[in-house]
């Protein structure tokens, strides 16, 4: 952003970053999701440092109202997309856990079972 930039075609270019945003966490493109949040994230403090320096007209209010009411939206579905993303590796996380878990089991009781199977004479093995 340049600093001659105004604060109106700041809270632009930071819905037009959500807008970006919200179209990776719909491709499922969480890496560049990521990258592109962090520079999101750079603009918003720009633009909360030039929103607070001076007064504006109520057409720019206005407009301004406008702008972060789309950022707001679009914000909440990139949120709500990332909440399913979080709640789906929790699942796949929880499942792995519980893979490790049963295969240690299995691995355990399998030496048990085949020691006392050979323990057992063959004519009495079920």
């Amino acid at each position: 952003m340049t600093p001659a930039m105004s604060v109106v075609d700041q809270y632009r270019q930071l819905l037009e970053t959500s807008s970006r945003m919200l179209g990776l966490a719909r491709e499922q493109n969480w890496e560049a999701l990521v990258q592109c949040e962090a520079g999101y994230l750079v603009s918003l403090e720009r633009l909360r440092a030039a929103d607070s320096e001076g007064p504006s007209s109520e057409a720019e209010r206005e407009e301004k109202r406008a702008l972060l009411a789309r950022i707001l939206e679009q914000d909440a579905e990139t949120r709500r997309a990332l909440e399913a993303r979080r709640d789906e590796l929790s699942h796949l996380i929880g499942s792995s856990r519980r893979q490790k878990a049963l295969g240690e089991v299995y691995q355990a009781g399998r030496g048990s079972i085949a020691s006392r199977l050979r323990s057992v004479p063959p004519d009495e093995r079920p």
